[in-house]
């Protein structure tokens, strides 16, 4: 009897022992917690990952190219904002002499400038110097080239130099009755002039005074007529710089000696100095008169 309970209590006790086994199993598997964690800092790995693609994009979008335009006159012409800003600055001196002289606002000059010579691009004007598109007419003695426009192979004015176009464009308004009437606007209202033109026959193209007031208007050639009329005249900071930007690589690219011009000087003084012809200091730098403004710069070599 003894034997059989001390037997049942063995049985018992190894019973219990393998009761405890599986707590230390789930006690082992604790640790897998920590896995959880560990996704969750890639997910945001990920997230951080995803702006970086999206900043670069809207960097992308500030770029900004210059246009291009196609100018229609006498030929074709394709030419970028700088060419058009570049002529302006070249020419300027001369359209505000002209306008001392002979009484055509300034921006008109430069606008039909533009327009007829596709900004100094077109045939007309590299291979005549011909830049207002002015055909050869009755009375015309001077050198001529034949060009397709209104009709085949029509017959246009050539010039020595662009300052002698500048010129005569002067004298072919002021010298023809057709235009008297536009000497009557106020040499300040440049739509007037362009209107006038078209109405007195210089253009065709019954779009014409739009063309010119547009190039007036986007590159401020009125700031010119002012400067000349003295009315309500500031400088323009920006096309200041630009000019200056403008000028600095035109002496770089042609690798030509100049001169600015200081209070006091003329042309003789100038011309003496570095000892040159009057005439040929005057068709280096385009000038139709012998007016100089403080700070023009001078070619001279």
């Amino acid at each position: 009897m003894i034997k059989k309970i001390l037997l049942l209590f063995i049985l018992i006790t190894l019973v219990s022992c393998n009761a405890t086994k599986p707590v230390i199993v789930t006690t082992k598997k604790a640790p897998s917690k920590s896995k959880v964690t560990s996704t969750t800092k890639k997910g945001y790995g990920k997230k951080t990952k995803t702006v970086r693609p999206v900043t670069e994009k809207s960097a992308g979008k500030e770029h900004n190219n210059g246009k291009t335009e196609v100018i229609v006159s006498t030929s074709r012409t394709a030419v970028t904002n700088d060419v058009i800003t570049t002529y302006i600055y070249q020419f300027k001196d001369i359209a505000m002499g002209n306008m001392r002289n002979y009484g055509i606002p300034a921006s008109i000059i430069l606008a039909q400038a533009i327009l007829e010579s596709g900004a100094g691009r077109g045939d007309l004007a590299k291979d005549a110097n011909n830049h207002f598109g002015i055909k050869c007419h009755v009375g015309w003695t001077g050198e001529s080239v034949k060009h397709d426009d209104d009709s085949a192979q029509e017959c246009f004015r050539k010039y020595d130099n662009p300052s002698e176009s500048f010129k005569d464009h002067a004298l072919f308004l002021t010298g023809r009755s057709r235009y008297a009437k536009l000497f009557g606007f106020s040499k300040g209202d440049y739509k007037a002039w362009a209107k006038g033109l078209r109405a007195a026959g210089y253009a065709t193209d019954p779009k014409y005074p739009d063309k010119l007031i547009s190039y007036i208007e986007r590159y401020n050639l009125d700031q010119y007529d002012n400067q000349v009329l003295d009315v309500n005249y500031v400088s323009n900071e920006k096309q200041l710089v630009e000019e200056l930007t403008i000028e600095s690589r035109t002496i770089v690219s042609n690798s030509l000696a100049s001169y600015v011009v200081q209070k006091g000087d003329t042309l003789y003084s100038i011309s003496k100095k570095f000892e040159l012809r009057i005439e040929d200091l005057k068709q280096k730098n385009n000038l139709s008169d012998n007016t100089l403004s403080i700070g023009q710069r001078l070619v001279v070599n």
